[in-house]
């Protein structure tokens, strides 16, 4: 008898996995398709960041707010957790070696944490120096799309810290495996949306 082929390659574990290769299917290209609603919501605020970036009002602007150091630390965080999570999904997918996993997923949760920590001293320290959101249309623009990345970047740790005491209190049960898969595409599809984000606000900025 010839196994069912997949609905959709690449959104499951394979036929290994058993009841969470078959829930994968529907969950995780549902999670996909609600993922669409979000790239809407970021494309809105790059246009909108893109109009208000004259609108300074005689406040300080993007050379004077913006450190590109500062900013590519940042892009390597994220870059390089984007990786060793998808180590922990091929992990996931191909060992099932619950150690391995856990390892790759703490490596991915400090990174996150790392990029948060430099965010936030980024955010302090542009409020020292007079770039608050009040301060102009280009700054409110700025403060609702950065931040906003930062939030669910902030979503998506709390996220993965439920999933590690999911896989300590049930082991790697079908929920478990589906909320990982899930996390994955959240998490690097924020990795991508924060490309966006260097390139347009920070590269473009300062360019």
């Amino acid at each position: 008898m010839t196994a069912t082929p997949s609905r959709h390659p690449g959104l499951n574990l394979g036929h290994a996995h058993g009841d969470a290769h078959e829930a994968s299917e529907e969950f995780v290209f549902g999670f996909w398709v609600f993922m669409m609603s979000d790239l809407i919501l970021f494309g809105l605020l790059f246009a909108t960041y893109v109009t208000m970036l004259g609108g300074t009002a005689g406040g300080p602007g993007p050379g004077e707010l913006f450190e590109l150091k500062s900013a590519f630390i940042e892009t390597m965080l994220l870059l390089v957790s984007s990786f060793t999570f998808g180590m922990a999904s091929l992990t996931l997918k191909y060992r099932t070696d619950r150690k391995v996993l856990v390892a790759w997923l703490l490596v991915t949760l400090l990174l996150g944490l790392g990029f948060l920590a430099h965010e936030l001293y980024d955010f302090h320290k542009m409020f020292t120096e007079g770039g608050v959101p009040s301060r102009s249309g280009f700054l409110s623009a700025f403060f609702a799309l950065v931040p906003l990345h930062g939030l669910h970047v902030t979503g998506a740790c709390i996220w993965l810290i439920a999933l590690l005491g999911q896989i300590a209190v049930h082991g790697l049960d079908t929920p478990t495996k589906t909320g990982l898969m899930r996390l994955a595409i959240l998490w690097h599809f924020l990795d991508v949306v924060w490309i966006g984000i260097f390139s347009l606000v920070y590269l473009g900025g300062i360019v």
